[in-house]
């Protein structure tokens, strides 16, 4: 089975982000709407309200940052469906980490 590569030319800007406890959605300059589950970003998942309301643009609105759980969503990333790349093993040690600090 042959599978063809998704080019995005024109990537449009992200232009206003809503967390939920159980959805990333994401209004882009090009009118659209992208709501992935949370599920796809186990550090957002695992974060409380405060840190997933705690976030800024990046590059230009190209992705979104979230300083206290050290996570990065890039509008590429979203729109092709692709998932956190984050090891198993890393998210264990992030979150074995966080429940030390807590």
């Amino acid at each position: 089975m042959n599978s063809l590569p998704i080019e995005l030319t024109e990537i449009p800007v992200i232009q206003r982000v809503t967390v939920t406890d159980d959805t990333l959605s994401v209004d882009l300059s090009d009118g659209r709407t992208i709501a992935v589950p949370l599920a796809w970003y186990p550090r957002l998942l695992h974060g409380s309200i405060a840190e997933r309301n705690d976030w800024r643009f990046i590059a230009g609105g190209n992705g979104i940052h979230w300083p206290q759980l050290d996570e990065d969503v890039s509008i590429k990333n979203l729109i092709l469906g692709q998932l956190s790349g984050e090891s198993q093993k890393s998210f264990q040690q992030w979150l074995s980490r966080r429940g030390a600090a807590v």
